[in-house]
């Protein structure tokens, strides 16, 4: 054991060294963000009081004002220490961290990170962080659309673990290699010791065009009926003209029938978004879409073929300022296995108009 631990000893020795000649040279700085983003939803196809369909985390309360998602952040950051702090709530809060326990169900970001290399951008970072999955984040103002794709609702919007990333010297490439404590999780499931991981490339060879591939490998069941979980995420955003936008995404994943087993279930599904800006405070964008998990290891309908669903939607923006987005969507799902209720029947539709206000600072 003296050699891991000799290396250990060193790691935190150069660890120390860097931190302590960062400190005597850059000033630490120390900023605030946060976001308060609130909307009003209505479904045609459903009666009130009833929940939208079990795949939807985002803009999912019928007929009420709400609050998507409000949260305060706090940044550190030195040359070669980083931190950030941030707390939420809203709808997107109570769905997405509905399994969290305590604090951390109210726990939007908290992790922290050092640079392991003085000229090179190398990373360790460990906590709480944004996903390494999917192009479209938890706040609607940074999306190209007001509501998710089916994809984007149905892979982590968070992740709990160690990230190891590296960016190129000419900012082209992208790396990282994550350790997780599950598939959107901020604890491990009771009883599993398995080992989570996840890696992502990104490849941005201009400003005009960005391709990404991120995995995942992991279980989601405690040891004892371990089933293995593999998933692949590919999306490219692309700047066709300086007002002409578009964004594509493809997911794929599989999972063990049972432990130890040869059969594999999976489930797909894919996004195209496009995004027209008539000027600067004015924009409009469209978005279609497919998801399949017949075998309900992701969503769980009322059903037995799952989910087999298409989907369209068309959003207006206005920017009143840097600070304020004003948004208003039209969705349309559709499923021909009858996927939706609206609380006394099922349907093979939901159209919903969702309108949503966000401050951001």
């Amino acid at each position: 054991m003296k050699r891991p631990i000799t290396l250990l000893a060193l790691f935190l020795s150069h660890i120390s060294r860097m931190t302590a000649q960062d400190t005597a040279t850059n000033t630490p700085l120390l900023t605030w963000s946060g976001a308060v983003e609130t909307y009003y939803s209505y479904d045609l196809d459903r009666q009130p009081g009833n929940p939208y369909p079990s795949f939807v985390y985002t803009h999912h309360r019928h007929n009420e004002i709400d609050i998507n998602l409000a949260y305060i952040k706090a940044t550190f950051s030195t040359s070669r220490i980083r931190a950030n702090l941030a707390f939420g709530t809203g709808s997107y809060m109570n769905a997405n961290y509905s399994g969290t326990a305590g604090v951390f169900r109210n726990t939007y970001e908290a992790n922290t990170g050092v640079k392991l290399h003085s000229k090179r951008q190398i990373w360790l970072d460990a906590g709480i962080m944004p996903s390494h999955i999917g192009l479209e984040s938890a706040l609607s103002a940074a999306n190209t659309t007001l509501s998710r794709s089916i994809i984007a609702e149905n892979s982590p919007y968070y992740e709990t673990g160690v990230r190891l990333s590296s960016t190129s010297l000419n900012s082209k490439w992208y790396l990282a290699a994550l350790v997780l404590n599950g598939w959107q999780r901020v604890q491990r499931v009771p009883g599993s010791n398995a080992a989570n991981i996840g890696t992502q490339i990104t490849f941005s060879p201009s400003g005009e065009l960005s391709v990404n591939y991120s995995t995942y490998i992991g279980s989601e069941f405690p040891d004892s009926v371990r089933r293995w979980r593999q998933f692949h995420n590919m999306y490219a955003t692309f700047t066709a003209a300086p007002r002409l936008s578009f964004s594509t995404g493809i997911d794929y994943g599989a999972q063990q029938s049972a432990k130890n087993s040869n059969t594999w279930h999976s489930w797909y599904g894919a996004v195209l978004m496009a995004r027209y800006k008539f000027s600067e405070k004015l924009a409009a964008a469209a978005r279609a879409e497919y998801y399949s998990d017949r075998e309900m290891i992701i969503v769980n309908t009322i059903t037995p073929g799952g989910v087999t669903a298409i989907g369209s939607s068309v959003n207006v923006d206005y920017r009143f300022n840097r600070f304020a987005l004003w948004r208003i969507e039209s969705k349309f799902l559709a499923d021909p296995d009858e996927a939706f209720t609206t609380g006394k029947t099922i349907t093979q539709r939901d159209v919903t108009i969702t309108t949503s206000l966000t401050l951001t600072f």
